[in-house]
């Protein structure tokens, strides 16, 4: 079953790089108390995510954060390391970068994308999500091969 607007987000634990290596991040203390844009890619260097999805939150964040957003995070199913050399490339250091490598996010929401076939194996889904205090506010999920709805700019109208 897939999360909807007025879910608490499952309590799982994601990863993020830091100079010690690989850091677990508990989802619920990482969005208790705050309200947080989660936005998720299938995965780092990909086209559409490195082309439009996480620039498009990149040159937005002053702007989101500004509509009373403590935190952006991008979520994908890559390894910590990855996400930050991804970041370092994309010079995201505005944006927290959450690995899901167990998929653990994902299937915890149903919001996994199977692209076993195409040689990428199970990844997140395109989405993005505004959280408030571990509850879902705002959900919005994309068609395959699409890229509209999880956009930045979408995000911001719903802020």
């Amino acid at each position: 079953m897939t999360i909807t607007v007025g879910s608490d987000l499952p309590e799982v634990t994601l990863f993020r790089a830091t100079g010690d290596g690989p850091q677990a991040v508990s989802s619920k203390e990482f969005f208790a108390g705050r309200k947080v844009v989660l936005f998720a890619v299938p995965g780092a260097f990909t086209p559409t995510c490195s082309a439009k999805h996480l620039p498009g939150f990149v040159s937005k964040s002053d702007e989101i954060k500004a509509k009373g957003v403590d935190e952006i995070a991008c979520l994908a199913s890559n390894d910590a390391f990855v996400l930050q050399a991804w970041a370092d490339k994309e010079n995201a250091e505005d944006i927290t970068m959450l690995s899901d490598g167990d998929l653990a996010f994902v299937d915890a929401t149903g919001l996994e994308l199977d692209l076993t076939g195409r040689g990428l194996g199970k990844r997140a889904n395109r989405f993005a999500m505004i959280v408030e205090d571990g509850k879902v506010t705002h959900l919005a999920v994309e068609e395959p091969g699409a890229f509209d709805v999880s956009s930045a700019e979408s995000v911001l109208k719903q802020l």
